[in-house]
């Protein structure tokens, strides 16, 4: 009997004092990534097979977990086009036609791989859980579900570096299981002197077999910003904020 006691004893001593918590690690790749409030300078460089380049820069604000508006700065034939995105719900202001329209998560505002949900990200933990962490060594592997059918994908397969808790790769998959996309976070850069990210992402697919896309980040700071620049009624004064 005391052996018995003695062995159970060992095996309680021997188990992991606290297991990971794969929700709160996600929260906190959200913070790494971008602060609660901020404003941001991007370009979207378009890949196609032969080369040919369509480069794309925008100016674009988030507020919380479900505000994220953009402003076309160039080329010219896009200048003055805004977009809001509020939780799921996506617009597209085009100053010729004066008025903004219903766009959705899988269209593209700017072609090329990246979707309006990546350019218009809203934090992961936002829209998805952790249903399984896997300790690689030097990194983490995050399965993710999408909580809603509304979400773009249905799960993802994010790689997380321990050291600086950001993403280097993520996996993008369809209900059906099908391989969409994969994003590679790339070249850590420190901006506005506290927020150290991944400065490109660059996306391929094998559903567009040797197009490129690649984002990359030139400015980031944070900004408290109006709950008024997040309204449809103030995409045509975007431009005002910057």
């Amino acid at each position: 009997m005391a052996k018995i006691l003695t062995i159970f004893i060992a095996l309680i001593f021997a188990a992991p004092v606290y297991a990971i918590d794969g929700n709160q690690l996600l929260k906190q790749v959200d913070m790494n990534l971008t602060p609660e409030s901020f404003e941001s300078y991007r370009k979207l460089i378009n890949i196609e097979p032969d080369g040919k380049k369509r480069e794309y820069i925008l100016f674009t604000i988030k507020k919380g977990n479900d505000k994220v508006a953009s402003l076309f700065l160039s080329p010219a034939s896009e200048k003055g086009r805004s977009t809001l995105r509020l939780g799921d719900n996506m617009w597209l202001y085009i100053p010729n036609v004066g008025r903004a329209i219903r766009i959705t998560s899988l269209q593209s505002v700017v072609g090329g791989v990246f979707n309006n949900a990546d350019i218009m990200r809203l934090d992961y933990h936002v829209e998805y859980i952790v249903e399984h962490i896997e300790d690689k060594g030097g990194e983490y592997l995050l399965d993710l579900k999408a909580k809603t059918g509304a979400v773009a994908y249905d799960r993802l397969k994010m790689t997380v570096d321990k050291k600086t808790v950001v993403p280097t790769k993520i996996e993008c998959y369809a209900a059906t299981g099908l391989l969409i996309k994969t994003l590679y976070f790339k070249e850590m850069k420190t901006f506005d002197g506290s927020i150290t990210r991944p400065a490109v992402v660059e996306t391929d697919s094998p559903l567009y077999k040797g197009y490129r896309s690649i984002m990359i980040f030139a400015k980031m700071k944070k900004r408290d910003l109006p709950d008024e620049a997040f309204t449809l009624n103030f995409l045509p004064r975007v431009e005002t904020l910057r």
